[in-house]
């Protein structure tokens, strides 16, 4: 049985990150478990690519968040400009479709402001001058945030596992968790098993299932829904060379409301909706395999989400999401609203499809921002979602600086060379 002093359960970009930090800072042996092939194959590849600046998040709920984000777009710069990784600036415009809207926006501006967006990068556009931007964009005003880029996060993931290979972090990939003993002692299904002091649970869309292994958690419950994009065609790839968002409807569900995406190879998609899909990883049909679908089925019925079906706006919600998976003129026309000149014609193939999976609180609700628990073996991050891959160089900094501090990291400081200053990062945050 090989023992490591630290094992993180989960190879995505949090994961890897995290790994990264502790490989550099410390004198210690570190590993990664993994159930497929390679890192970042789930929600740290399928995901719209975008470095996101958090002018809309909310600087006092979701400070952590926000700062992370805004840190870790010169961390993200650098590494791409080191491995020599595609990055390319194309800007976001998030628009107003009425007055009531704009008052959003306008709360926008102050928290991008406050959460260290230079007031030279954002800046609020009324009608005229976004056509003057983009001529193909109709609404009645925007915000435009010059500084944002799309990348590759799944390249990114992958390089930062080399780094941290480099650094000794063994990463144990096709190995996926099947039970937690005292010890710990973790099990693997492939009839073998590690011991570790410290596990860190980073399991994405099975994090709360990990963490419910430890016993803990076993209030709360999860959803998973699929985030759907439909590629537009080569010749009307250009009607817009800006990301557009739109401002959310729906303020109390963690879902985006539809925006058109520059990607990083060239193309251009609409997208996404929100469809409840039985499992993480069900990344298309309905029914995922039938253990999963009637797991999930019997949770729902007994658990926290059962007190969602009885809310109005979460049912209005799911309705629509679900027809704009069966129809594409469906979803086409909710980017109408504000890219008019669109047809659901322009669009043939269907885009990479993500899976988002929010946490569900004991009052039925879904939780607002990420949440951290630990017992003496284990730490564990649970709902950690959007902008969650733009913000994990300096997220996962943050996270080990707390480990350091709580005393789940008591070894010898044995500083390698690095791709990012930690010291410089965590007095930041």
């Amino acid at each position: 049985m090989v023992k490591y002093d630290v094992a993180i359960i989960g190879g995505g970009i949090l994961g890897t990150s995290i790994s990264y930090w502790l490989s550099s800072l410390f004198d210690m042996q570190v590993c990664v478990i993994d159930k497929e092939s390679d890192v970042g194959m789930h929600a740290s590849s399928r995901n719209t690519g975008v470095v996101h600046s958090p002018f809309y998040l909310d600087p006092k709920k979701k400070e952590i968040l926000a700062k992370s984000a805004f840190l870790s777009y010169d961390l993200w710069k650098a590494l791409a400009e080191k491995s020599e990784l595609p990055w390319k600036m194309v800007g976001t415009l998030e628009v107003a479709l009425d007055e009531d809207q704009h008052k959003t926006l306008e709360k926008y501006m102050r928290w991008g402001i406050y959460n260290g967006i230079p007031q030279n990068e954002l800046e609020i556009l009324d009608r005229n001058e976004v056509i003057k931007k983009e001529p193909n964009v109709s609404c009645h005003s925007a915000v435009f945030c010059k500084r944002d880029a799309v990348v590759n996060y799944g390249m990114f993931t992958k390089q930062l596992k080399k780094e941290s290979e480099k650094n000794g972090t063994k990463f144990l990939l096709n190995h996926e968790v099947s039970s937690i003993e005292k010890g710990p002692k973790i099990n693997l299904k492939n009839n073998t098993n590690i011991t570790a002091n410290l596990i860190i649970n980073c399991a994405g869309g099975n994090s709360l299932d990990v963490a419910k292994m430890f016993g803990m958690a076993q209030e709360y419950s999860d959803l998973h829904f699929r985030g759907e994009y439909w590629i537009a065609k080569k010749e009307h790839t250009n009607i817009v060379k800006t990301n557009v968002y739109s401002v959310t409807k729906f303020k109390d569900f963690p879902f985006l409301d539809p925006h058109w995406i520059l990607r990083i190879d060239g193309r251009s998609e609409v997208g996404p909706n929100a469809v409840p899909v039985p499992g993480p990883e069900t990344y298309s049909g309905y029914i995922g395999n039938a253990e999963t679908l009637i797991s999930k089925l019997s949770e729902i019925i007994t658990g926290n989400a059962k007190k969602l079906l009885s809310n109005p706006d979460f049912i209005s919600l799911v309705s629509k999401e679900w027809l704009s998976s069966i129809s594409k003129t469906v979803m086409i026309d909710r980017i109408k609203q504000f890219i008019p000149k669109i047809k659901a014609s322009f669009f043939s193939e269907r885009g990479t499809a993500g899976i988002r999976t929010p946490i569900i609180t004991p009052n039925g609700e879904f939780l607002p921002d990420v949440m951290e628990l630990e017992n003496e073996i284990s730490y564990h991050i649970l709902n950690y979602n959007s902008p969650g891959a733009t913000g994990a160089p300096v997220y996962s900094a943050y996270v080990v600086k707390k480990l350091e501090n709580k005393g789940f990291l008591d070894y010898t400081h044995n500083a390698k060379d690095s791709i990012w200053n930690f010291e410089k990062i965590v007095t930041q945050t």
